[in-house]
């Protein structure tokens, strides 16, 4: 069978939103399943620094940010099915490598390679639902993609923590090939090709440099680079240290994906708040109102994590305390990422697409040496990552807040 070619007929409305939801999930369930792993990696490879592994979650960000800006070009290039079988092809791969690494060096390495290639499987879906709609059909068969996809980071830890039960943490990473197999078998048998041969384009990459330099070199958008590049900052950093802030911390042990899980499910309505608010309220307004409240739920948090004497509390308190921040961070974190992107690619609406790319391979890229930073200072209490948190949102309010200020000023000239 052709990968352009074959096959022809259309599939169903639930077929697709499944099929694409999958896509979609790639990313987030190979990140997110791995994190009840990290106690058993760390115990092989990395014994004397258990932080070291945080790196295995923060470079497969990076790697899929990166792989954004190449796989875009190539979907336009080589059509959606060449696109997906170049990237899913190297995420398997590279899962393999991982599987077989002998030292935590690679492994990370594999991990990056894995996340690079994943990131075709996100860009395929979102040009798919965009060949084959448009209007409110476009917004109403994302919104049933998002429904399938917003399972995944709730279900995926309590996934992967079952696979290591039987077939350990390198068996995992195999379960990673299994799945990337399936998702590419049933694209290729049942999705025709949906860039019409009309819109092909040569693959360039001089549109994505030039998209980078405007983004970089217009106020506002780089402006709200730098608030996205706080945010992924504090987020990523909480992701990677999860397992040993939930485990090594707080002492959950086993109940760690649950509590995960719990956390994921209960943020899941964030993006549908904002959609409902944001029109009466506007982006900026709600950026301040969001990053305002987080900067003071972390503040709290860490004050009572130090001089509250949460250190000595009883464990349904620490706990309890810990889980209400960390919801906090996750439903402020889907809260506000759409409309910082937005704003971000306001003055740019020539270059949308390229931008949007330019801009979440930055936001990742500039972000991980904060999360890095913030990770590596893990010392057994979710303080520094708390601290992070609140140093992080405080910087991201003063952009936001310096831009509200310029934006009257200008209606006032």
């Amino acid at each position: 069978m052709s990968v352009t070619t074959a096959p022809t007929n259309r599939l169903g409305t639930f077929e697709l939103v499944a099929l694409l939801a999958a896509l979609m999930s790639l990313m987030a369930f190979s990140t997110d399943s791995l994190l009840p792993a990290m106690t058993d990696i760390a115990a092989e490879m990395a014994p004397d620094d258990k932080s070291r592994t945080q790196f295995l979650i923060s470079f497969f960000l990076l790697g899929g940010g990166l792989g954004m800006l190449i796989f875009g070009p190539l979907a336009d290039s080589f059509g959606r099915r060449g696109a997906l079988l170049a990237g899913v092809g190297t995420y398997m791969l590279a899962a393999v490598a991982a599987a077989f690494a002998p030292n935590l060096e690679l492994l990370i390495l594999s991990r990056f390679l894995m996340g690079f290639g994943a990131s075709a499987a996100r860009i395929v879906s979102q040009t798919v639902t965009r060949d084959l709609y448009s209007g409110a059909d476009q917004a109403r068969v994302a919104s049933l993609i998002f429904m399938f996809f917003v399972v995944v980071p709730a279900a995926a830890p309590l996934i992967g923590q079952q696979i290591i039960v039987f077939v350990g943490w390198r068996g995992l990473l195999g379960a990673y090939v299994v799945f990337g197999t399936v998702i590419l078998t049933w694209y290729l048998l049942r999705q025709p090709e949906t860039l019409d041969p009309a819109h092909r384009r040569a693959f360039r990459l001089k549109p994505v440099i030039a998209a980078a330099r405007e983004v970089l070199t217009t106020p506002v958008s780089a402006r709200y680079l730098a608030v996205q590049v706080m945010m992924y900052g504090q987020f990523i950093a909480y992701l990677s240290a999860a397992e040993q802030l939930w485990v090594d911390a707080l002492g959950v042990g086993e109940a760690f994906p649950i509590y995960f899980a719990i956390i994921a499910l209960l943020s899941a309505g964030a993006g549908f708040v904002n959609s409902r608010l944001v029109m009466r309220v506007g982006m900026r307004r709600m950026l301040i109102a969001a990053f305002g409240s987080q900067t003071a739920f972390a503040g709290l948090a860490f004050v009572l994590w130090t001089f509250g004497g949460m250190e000595t509390a009883s464990d349904p308190v620490r706990i309890g305390v810990f889980m209400a921040w960390s919801f906090s961070l996750f439903f402020i974190n889907g809260l506000t990422l759409g409309n910082v992107t937005a704003l971000a690619m306001e003055p740019l609406p020539h270059v949308a697409g390229t931008a949007a790319a330019v801009i979440g391979a930055f936001g990742m890229g500039l972000g991980m040496p904060i999360a890095a930073g913030i990770g590596q200072a893990f010392d057994g209490t979710p303080r520094p990552i708390m601290l992070g948190a609140f140093a992080c949102s405080m910087v991201a309010l003063a952009l936001v807040a310096s831009d509200m200020t310029r934006e009257r000023r200008q209606r006032e000239r």
